[in-house]
């Protein structure tokens, strides 16, 4: 790696949480798309800063179920002093108090909550606009590409994903998890929308939740919350090829 960037990430948090599901139930971050970049970034030596647009988040119940929990994260989970829990009870910036110049990744933790607040988030989309100008990695999971529209390229005053490959989670799959008339109804859009509208080209993975990611220089994108391992991986690995 020759780049002078440094070995720091900060992981985006959504702040939005409210009354989402068929079921009644909330929105919020998704734990292990925080979680399983965390652990991939500090075990290869980055330091790792958690923040939201407004420094307040609430952690999806849903993404707590045995559908996106197992293994080792179960035991982490129930560990309120492992480092990652102490950071989301007490350790999340708000994005305001944060000096873009001390990051070289940015990454996009989501949740179905991302599509409210990440479009308008501006301090967080001003961050990554900053690191991506010095050089940097801006990467997303999920519905993280939400906040892409807002992400721009300084040079050329269009997103940073114009022109470029990059996936999230797909509009079938809004459609499958049954929240998709919900998102529309709301008046906002998909992450697959939110990646064509910035100009980006959206590439759906091979099946709605297979574990899927893509690099596009240094802008990396996973498609699902079993993808956020293999993105953040990638993400590593486009930061030592600096």
């Amino acid at each position: 790696m020759s780049t002078n960037l440094p070995k720091k990430a900060l992981i985006a948090i959504t702040s939005h949480s409210a009354k989402f599901y068929p079921d009644g139930g909330i929105n919020g971050a998704f734990y292990t798309e925080i979680l399983h970049p965390y652990l991939a970034l500090t075990s290869a030596g980055f330091t790792v800063d958690l923040a939201s647009e407004t420094g307040t988040h609430t952690i999806d119940p849903y993404s707590l179920t045995s559908q996106f929990i197992s293994g080792d994260d179960v035991a982490i989970v129930g560990d309120g002093e492992h480092p990652i829990n102490k950071l989301l009870n007490g350790g999340v910036k708000k994005a305001s108090s944060l000096i873009a110049d001390d990051y070289g990744m940015f990454f996009a933790s989501a949740g179905f909550a991302s599509v409210y607040d990440y479009p308008t988030a501006s301090v967080l989309q001003s961050v990554a606009s900053d690191i991506w100008a010095r050089g940097g990695v801006v990467a997303a999971v999920c519905h993280g590409g939400a906040i892409f529209p807002g992400v721009k390229d300084g040079k050329t005053g269009k997103s940073i994903v114009d022109g470029l490959e990059l996936t999230g989670f797909s509009t079938e799959a809004d459609k499958l998890a049954g929240v998709l008339d919900k998102i529309h109804d709301d008046g906002v859009l998909t992450t697959e929308e939110s990646a064509v509208k910035a100009g980006g080209r959206y590439v759906a993975p091979p099946a709605p939740f297979d574990d899927f990611s893509v690099t596009s220089g240094r802008l990396v994108t996973g498609a699902n919350p079993f993808s956020a391992r293999s993105a953040a991986a990638a993400a590593i690995v486009a930061f030592e090829a600096l």
